[in-house]
């Protein structure tokens, strides 16, 4: 008998456009630094130095403006000087706008946090989560953090992290969603080709014999990538429902199990205060979270080896080399794979892009030609 499908998922949205009490908000920021918001209170301090410097610049100018002009005799002497000052009161009018609206998005996704029976944190570096976009780079920070905690614990958040160097380096910026898995899963990557150009969105590709093809249409919405030999598991974890979950509801959203974790991937702001991608994030994961419980029976027949040649040794009878046998028969359901991955399932095969390979030959090619044309000139 078919599941029943999902019911949309109610929230109280009014914390996100409500008007909000100037007071309020500078108590909630006053809250936050007591607590040692790091993040945060960086950010204040360069935007009141911004404007403080921009205020000081301006004045400064004046007055060496007034000067010359009294000194001259001429009001058009003052003339560059004003430009200069309107410059500087339009850079200093942004960053308070901009401080303002900082500090108000923030206050607003607390508000909206504690109105769904949830928590809010502003910052933390480094998170230690082990999904593809939180292993790269530098300068990774996970920011305006929505947490669920019931009926298992889920993260709405932004994510960001910086490559290259000096005029080269790109920060690249993340939406995500992380969901609590009961048990440790095989690394599985749904690639949704919905959100793809001509070639991935993702900041990883993997080798091709791990693309596993499912029945239905869902080829047609998502790449499924998983680890070579882990294909009947795969098929375990996504039956027909699940499929048609993912499909109805994250079929825009990259996806990756990953330990017991379930990461939904978006290029676009995961916390924002925009009702409707609320809505939709909150019942992409609310459709997927009512089939997580089967997932907590699969158990990777792997591990049986391992803990075969774990009992054997504890009850003194040694297996020949490279056997896994037991001495004896142990009694019906004994033995039961421990909840895990054995090694070989626990992360994909990455490949390195063509691009940039193509792009360290070009660059080795050139080295090379500069290197003869400088050998050349001085014969």
């Amino acid at each position: 008998m078919p599941s029943p499908a999902p019911q949309p998922l109610s929230f109280d949205a009014r914390p996100l456009t409500d008007p909000v009490d100037p007071k309020a908000v500078s108590a909630f920021i006053r809250e936050e630094r007591s607590r040692g918001g790091k993040g945060s209170t960086a950010a204040t301090v360069i935007a009141i130095v911004v404007i403080a410097f921009m205020v000081l610049g301006g004045g400064l100018v004046v007055v060496l403006g007034a000067a010359v002009a009294i000194r001259e005799g001429s009001a058009l002497m003052s003339l560059p000087f004003l430009g200069v000052i309107a410059i500087f009161i339009a850079i200093g009018i942004v960053a308070s706008v901009s401080l303002r609206r900082s500090r108000t998005t923030r206050y607003r996704l607390s508000r909206f946090a504690a109105a769904n029976g949830m928590t809010y944190e502003d910052q933390v570096n480094d998170p230690p989560l082990p999904g593809m976009i939180f292993q790269l780079g530098r300068s990774r920070q996970a920011k305006q953090l929505v947490r669920g905690h019931t009926p298992r614990f889920v993260e709405f958040g932004n994510y960001q992290y910086t490559t290259g160097s000096g005029k080269r380096s790109t920060t690249h910026h993340w939406g995500y969603v992380a969901v609590k898995l009961d048990v440790p899963l095989p690394n599985i990557v749904l690639d949704a080709l919905g959100n793809n150009g001509i070639r991935t969105n993702l900041p990883a590709s993997f080798h091709r014999d791990q693309h596993l093809s499912l029945e239905g249409d869902f080829d047609s919405y998502f790449q499924l990538y998983c680890p070579a030999g882990y294909e009947q598991d795969a098929l375990y974890l996504f039956t027909p429902d699940i499929m048609a979950r993912f499909i109805d509801n994250a079929a825009q959203l990259d996806v990756e199990i990953v330990d017991d974790w379930l990461f939904l991937y978006t290029k676009r702001a995961a916390t924002t205060l925009d009702a409707s991608t609320w809505a939709w994030l909150f019942g992409a994961v609310g459709a997927l979270i009512t089939k997580f419980d089967q997932w907590a029976r699969w158990r990777d027949d792997r591990l049986l080896a391992a803990q075969g040649r774990t009992f054997s040794q504890s009850v003194g009878g040694a297996a020949a080399p490279g056997s896994h046998a037991l001495p004896f028969a142990p009694p019906a359901g004994m033995l039961k794979p421990p909840p895990g991955v054995a090694p070989q399932g626990r992360r994909l095969k990455r490949r390195r892009s063509w691009l940039f390979i193509i792009g360290g030959i070009v660059l080795a090619v050139l080295w090379f030609g500069g290197k003869m044309v400088e050998f050349g000139f001085s014969q």
